[in-house]
């Protein structure tokens, strides 16, 4: 990974003119950090980073308005849980701004640092407008939220020209390093513990964080649904379908299956199937469909699965049991393939009969359960806002190889916030650009039912029946459609009362 706060790895470019640190919240010397979130994943990730900064940082968060912006009930529950600084915003979350009224408040009173939590095109966007427009230029910090491995090009390309990229596992900043090798871009990836995953001395039975909700026993497997994982309607019901049979057979759960957005509310990927619709019409009273906070939903919960949901490390790190459903492969557009060795993989049979994972310590470093030690994101940001004051903060190139001028730039910006531009270049832009941009979709589609693209299997699916602990107690029975297993004559008494041990030594109840 980046080594230390040190700037060495930094590209030639121009420099920025010496400016001072300003006062802090405590009244002493400190920075002023602003951070910018738009859709639910960047909004909670970038106040919750923000929230666990050095505590000498002044905090400012501004939400930018675009098609895809978070709603206040989202932006309500991704602030919660936030630290003194930040805390207010849970109940009064900002009012979206234009990109215009941000640049224009970034350029009156310029922070020492900028954190563009938003999706790529808006993050692109941003941070070239900062660049252009922004003198003295503050620090440019950026990121992905949750899992981010593999590695992703579109993720870097982006955000090429930011200082400081946030990652959250070694093995993810290894990867981010060899592709931005690859592709010509200067590492510049940094490691923070993923900040809403509240793990103290990073223990398999962690506390639970300070606004914890005592007042229910736990008594809930929940669900963390994902907007495009796994994709098609047809496997999407079968998750539906697998949910309601575990209702069924633990008539004493609620088994919640936990959304991210309520109908007319958008989210960090687009929602072609929503669960809430593919529920049957013989669905259990136990099986139901909620949204808010997630920590919320885990003060209740016995268990979690998921396919691939950030949601597993956050139950991982509270000592709850957990399962990530293999059923239909390990892919990458399945972003499970960084769970293979976890010991949480597991299958439709393994979550009807109550059978979850606990993850396995060697998998643990590595993959986001890193000592707070190896944190370096704070030091080198610091360094960077360092570089600022003294002027040799140097500039990172675009990793865009085609420009284009000021008609591809107007172009970016109307194919990014859609409405919400205005501009009469803009107009232009996409009078031109739509016709081109259609003419490469239908290409793309037609060469893809030509020369179907490769398989992306990394791995096959994977049960937790494979070394099942001593004391877990199988179901008897399947449900109706799943791959069946010898059950040599087990009872389902245990299961049907809640009682069934999901791992050693912690039951249901």
């Amino acid at each position: 990974m980046s080594d230390g706060p040190s700037l060495s790895r930094v590209s030639d470019g121009p420099s920025h003119s010496r400016v001072s640190p300003v006062s802090g919240t405590d009244g002493q010397a400190g920075r002023r950090v602003v951070g910018i979130v738009d859709t639910d994943s960047f909004a909670k990730w970038g106040a919750h980073l923000l929230s666990a900064a050095p505590r000498d940082w002044s905090l400012e968060l501004l939400v930018v308005d675009t098609p895809r912006t978070a709603s206040p009930a989202q932006l309500r529950a991704a602030f919660r849980g936030l630290d003194d600084r930040l805390a207010h915003l849970a109940a009064t979350p900002p009012a979206p701004l234009t990109v215009d009224a941000i640049v224009d408040r970034l350029r009156c009173d310029p922070p020492d640092a900028v954190l563009v939590s938003t999706i790529g095109p808006v993050a692109e966007l941003l941070i070239d407008e900062v660049h252009r427009q922004v003198t003295p230029r503050p620090v440019l910090l950026t990121g992905l939220p949750g899992i981010s491995f593999p590695a992703k090009w579109k993720g870097v390309f982006s955000r090429a020209r930011a200082d400081l990229f946030v990652l959250h596992s070694h093995r993810e900043v290894r990867a981010y390093d060899a592709m931005a090798t690859e592709n010509g871009v200067v590492p510049f990836f940094a490691l923070a513990t993923l900040p809403f995953a509240a793990r103290p001395g990073h223990s398999l039975t962690a506390q639970p964080p300070a606004d914890h909700d005592a007042t229910h026993t736990p008594d809930s497997v929940v669900f963390a649904a994902q907007p495009s994982v796994p994709e098609s309607e047809a496997d999407r019901a079968r998750v539906v379908a697998w949910l309601a049979e575990t209702a069924r057979r633990h008539p004493s759960w609620r088994v919640v299956v936990k959304t991210r957005a309520v109908a007319g509310e958008h989210q960090t990927h687009r929602e072609t199937f929503p669960y809430a619709d593919l529920l049957p019409a013989d669905a259990p009273p136990n099986l139901v469909v909620e949204t808010g906070p997630m920590a919320v939903h885990l003060d209740r919960a016995v268990a979690l699965v998921t396919i691939s949901s950030t949601a597993v490390l956050e139950a991982a790190a509270r000592g709850i049991p957990a399962l990530t459903l293999t059923d239909f492969g390990v892919h990458r557009s399945l972003i499970n393939e960084v769970f293979v060795g976890s010991g949480l993989e597991g299958d439709a049979i393994d979550l009807v009969d109550g059978r979850f994972g606990v993850v396995h310590p060697d998998w643990m470093t590595d993959n986001y359960f890193h000592p707070d030690s190896d944190d370096d994101w704070a030091d080198r940001a610091e360094a960077a806002m360092a570089a600022r004051d003294a002027g040799t903060l140097v500039d990172r190139p675009s990793a865009r190889r085609s420009h284009g001028g000021a008609l591809r730039r107007a172009w970016e910006r109307k194919n990014t916030l859609g409405a919400a531009d205005r501009t009469a270049i803009g107009r232009v832009a996409l009078a031109i650009g739509a016709p081109v941009r259609t003419a490469k979709r239908l290409a793309r589609r037609v060469r893809r039912m030509v020369v179907p693209p490769e398989p992306t299997a990394v791995g096959a699916p994977t049960s937790q029946r494979t070394g099942v602990l001593p004391g877990a107690t199988p179901t008897a029975q399947a449900e109706p459609g799943l791959q069946a297993v010898d059950r040599e004559g087990a009872s389902v008494d245990g299961a049907r009362d809640g009682q069934q041990q999901l791992v050693t030594g912690r039951d249901a109840g």
